[in-house]
């Protein structure tokens, strides 16, 4: 089934137009959600994502264990994945090196592909602007971006999400 990759800056519309697609399938949908209310403004984050999506649908929190946890979701569900970028600094903070963490991106896409059933896959796009300051800012930039390439080469259709909408990106070349 089809794999959907959104990608975009903080705040562009990539959540809000995941939910629109998923609950537009008519199938049962699940959301699995990466991030984890450490702070008062994360929880309103998540309060505020929450209110977005409709009451039936489950929520499925997995900050760490991704692949875990979709791999136990039903057939036929349309699944939203929010977001790789809350894992993947997840995964670093709690070690992750590298081409662990890159495995992990690979097994989840070859999930993705396989599902029966549509995957939307959110995540940010960090690697647009400076380069930063901090050596673990700019590794986390250089992991996330290799996540994203590497659940984009698996991906049916891959945007770029900015303002609210989205561009269409040109699959991989051979």
């Amino acid at each position: 089934m089809p794999l959907t990759l959104l990608t975009g800056g903080a705040r562009s519309g990539k959540s809000a137009l995941a939910v629109r697609r998923a609950g537009r399938t008519g199938d049962p949908v699940v959301f699995v959600a990466t991030g984890q209310a450490r702070d008062d403004e994360m929880a309103d984050r998540i309060a505020r994502h929450r209110a977005e999506r409709p009451a039936p649908w489950t929520t499925v929190e997995a900050p760490l264990e991704l692949l875990a946890a979709v791999e136990q979701l039903a057939a036929g569900r349309a699944v939203v994945v929010d977001c790789l970028s809350l894992w993947v600094s997840n995964l670093m903070e709690q070690g992750e090196d590298e081409q662990a963490l890159t495995d992990r991106a690979a097994a989840l896409a070859d999930w993705a592909t396989a599902y029966p059933g549509l995957v939307v896959v959110v995540t940010n796009e960090v690697g647009m602007g400076i380069v930063p300051m901090h050596p673990v800012a700019r590794e986390y930039r250089d992991r996330l971006g290799r996540v994203n390439a590497t659940v984009a080469r698996r991906a049916d259709l891959v945007q770029l999400v900015v303002a609210g909408r989205t561009l269409t990106l040109d699959p991989e070349e051979d």
